[in-house]
């Protein structure tokens, strides 16, 4: 995060810390799993660094290939935009965008940490979290995928993608996201201390559902998109479910 930063503060463009997101769990998790030798159980240990490594290198490659060539994320250019340009605006940028993002990835990673640390090999819950860890990696990789392919057709300018995973949930990556840190927070619950760190999901489960994620994205997409409000009104706002038929009158 502190490399965004210095990132930022040089080219005047933020987005580089969505980048940095994954790339700071990866961090976190290696970084935990070398002090951790001789405490947790070595198996649980690499599971748990494992898992958040690959979700951590697979988001931060995709951000970064989608945000080459392109300028300022428009979120953060609202966002700024209440600060006046100079130092106000900087330091508005510092505590907003940077500062925050890391103060999440340490409190959103607490089940990987704690889980690093449990002496007992890894139980049912940590398999069944193991479980639903690779459901919301399939919907987060292949999600992506698809919305890339798609913007990527000519053919496809200005409409909304409503087809594959889309067409049962209007963010299969954003569902994808949830179901990897439930599933890492299960790593966690095979001990009784496991279970107070559930505020870390369910945190990043209200960022994705309520917060900074769904809502701000589809407030966009219903300014920018024709035909989104069809789709919306027949697609799951979050968890898959089969699409709504059309009403027939």
């Amino acid at each position: 995060m502190l490399a965004a930063l210095a990132v930022a503060l040089r080219t005047g463009r933020h987005r580089g810390v969505d980048t940095a997101w994954g790339l700071a769990f990866t961090a976190v998790a290696l970084t935990g799993y070398g002090l951790s030798a001789g405490y947790g159980d070595d198996g649980r240990r690499l599971l748990a660094t494992a898992l958040t490594t690959l979700w951590g290198l697979r988001l931060s490659a995709h951000i970064a290939r989608r945000a080459r060539g392109t300028g300022e994320d428009p979120r953060y250019a609202r966002m700024l935009a209440r600060k006046p340009p100079g130092r106000a605006r900087t330091l508005y940028a510092v505590r907003m965008v940077h500062l925050l993002q890391a103060g999440l990835v340490w409190f959103v990673s607490l089940p990987v940490q704690a889980a690093q640390y449990l002496p007992g090999a890894p139980g049912p819950l940590a398999w069944a979290g193991t479980a639903v860890w690779a459901v919301g990696l399939f919907f987060e990789a292949v999600g992506d995928l698809q919305l890339s392919r798609f913007k990527a057709d000519p053919a496809n300018r200005g409409r909304v993608m409503d087809r594959g995973l889309w067409a049962w949930t209007r963010h299969p990556n954003y569902f994808g996201d949830a179901c990897v840190w439930w599933g890492l927070f299960l790593l966690a619950a095979d001990a009784p201390i496991g279970w107070a760190f559930v505020g870390s999901p369910l945190l990043m489960t209200w960022l994705l559902a309520f917060g900074s994620g769904k809502p701000m994205l589809e407030r966009q997409m219903g300014s920018d998109k024709p035909g989104w409000a069809e789709y919306a009104a027949r697609t799951s706002g979050f968890v898959p479910l089969p699409p709504r038929r059309r009403t027939v009158r």
